[in-house]
């Protein structure tokens, strides 16, 4: 319960945000070409505070965060006075229309730099992208790694840590191949990396964004640490705290046979569900014999499996191996501002592979899964919700300039119509595309709930 009203909270504050940047947008442009805004709305619904202007703006915070409006004084929907119809909307250029309805969609996209911007500033931790194998019968299996490589490039696009990594291969979904450059960790101890560039076969390369990421999937085995089979933590009402386990125990063999690895480890108690475990711990130096039975669980795919509740001790990660992508005032802009281009090309690639079918709508999401990512980035802190707010500003942008009728981008779709043929798109014409473009989005909108609830 706590966990919902947290990512409840997490996206209230976060869509809060990205519709007011964007409705200020429209606003701001607005005003500047002339128009009377008459209401500045953020939600829908009954308002829970308002407050006119000097202006003569009403603005409003109403019960509904799931979107927002500027009303703008327009012949077309109410009858203006003599004396106010120069400030109305429809009175002014195309070109001021157009302004007025892309300044939305822009505004997310700057919110996006001002976000990456601090993120930046602060400081985002991050290991560097490192493999020490790759996987037989995938993509990357050609690739021969006898040491720890990293991951320098994708397609010729640098990458510097796990997620730009992971944002560069989501690109190329759906392509027939892709470059990936590697350094040996070795080389740049200090010296100039020279990256071998490798040309891999994506034709086959199909994967479960649910399930395993682009990077296990290209086959790609991420250097980890190594997991001491030291107990770190016990959870509550788990087998082990039912057990004579304690914080501090190695494991030292299990069912009789010497402890190898903590994957290994974890297959055995996962087999073990409501069976009997035999194990052999060391605790301040004495060997102990313990018996504890893992309880059943369900899984990810709705398998039975044994839970033991205990988590090892994690290794630190090498020092060669950990970064600060921290950046200077000036530097931080260039940086962001690259970001924010790299996201805006990724969002329009995979919304044009759902449409040719290399991406499945499954992949969609709605507001529950925005929640989630609301809540987990903001439990991380602040410079990962700053980058979960730069993500979601760019795809609020992307989608509001899409070609529908309903949203900015088919209102901008009318006015270049107009702008070629010289004449405003007539109002039967509009109206047609209106109703069919709330049905598409209706419809896309379903898709998403319908994937958040499956998700669940």
């Amino acid at each position: 319960m706590i966990d919902f009203f947290w990512n409840l909270g997490s996206f209230i504050v976060a869509l809060g945000l990205l519709i007011t940047a964007h409705e200020y947008g429209h606003f701001y442009i607005a005003r500047r070409c002339g128009v009377k805004v008459e209401r500045f709305s953020i939600g829908f619904g009954r308002a829970i505070w308002r407050r006119v202007g000097q202006d003569g703006t009403e603005y409003v915070v109403a019960m509904i965060p799931l979107g927002g409006y500027v009303k703008m004084l327009d012949e077309r929907v109410e009858e203006v006075p003599e004396e106010l119809k120069d400030q109305a909307f429809n009175r002014k250029t195309v070109w001021q229309r157009i302004a007025i309805v892309a300044a939305g969609p822009i505004a997310n996209f700057i919110f996006a730099i001002i976000a990456l911007y601090f993120m930046y500033l602060i400081g985002v931790p991050s290991v560097k992208p490192v493999i020490d194998s790759t996987l037989a019968g995938t993509a990357a299996a050609q690739i021969q790694v006898t040491e720890p490589m990293q991951v320098t490039a994708i397609s010729g696009q640098k990458v510097r840590n796990w997620e730009e990594v992971n944002l560069a291969l989501v690109g190329h979904i759906g392509d027939d191949s892709l470059t990936i450059s590697l350094a040996p960790l070795s080389d740049l101890q200090g010296f100039e990396a020279v990256p071998r560039t490798y040309t891999l076969n994506t034709r086959e390369w199909r994967f479960d964004p649910e399930k395993e990421s682009p990077i296990t999937a290209l086959g790609l085995g991420v250097y980890r640490p190594q997991i001491e089979p030291k107990i770190a933590s016990i959870s509550a009402g788990s087998a082990a705290e039912k057990s004579d386990l304690a914080i501090g125990d190695i494991v030292v063999a299990i069912n009789g046979k010497n402890y190898t690895d903590w994957q290994a480890f974890v297959d055995i108690i996962q087999h073990s569900a409501n069976v009997p475990v035999s194990l052999t711990i060391s605790r301040e130096g004495e060997l102990r014999q313990v018996m504890v039975t893992p309880l059943s669980a369900k899984n990810a795919q709705d398998q039975e499996v044994g839970m033991l509740g205990v988590s090892p001790t994690q290794v630190q990660w090498p020092e060669n191996m950990r970064l600060q992508l921290q950046y200077g005032p000036i530097e931080s802009i260039a940086i962001a501002a690259d970001k924010t281009w790299q996201l805006v090309v990724v969002s329009f690639k995979m919304i044009g592979k759902l449409f040719t079918g290399d991406v499945s709508v499954k992949n969609l999401s709605g507001p529950i899964s925005i929640a989630q990512g609301a809540g987990n980035s903001a439990t991380y802190g602040l410079v990962y919700f700053l980058g979960f707010l730069a993500l979601i500003s760019v795809n609020l942008g992307i989608i509001n300039l899409l070609p529908l009728p309903v949203l900015d981008g088919g209102h901008l779709l009318y006015y270049f119509i107009e702008v070629i043929t010289g004449k405003p798109v007539p109002e039967k014409v509009q109206e047609i595309g209106f109703r069919v473009g709330a049905a598409l989005l209706l419809m896309l909108m379903s898709i998403a709930l319908f994937n958040d609830f499956a998700r669940l």
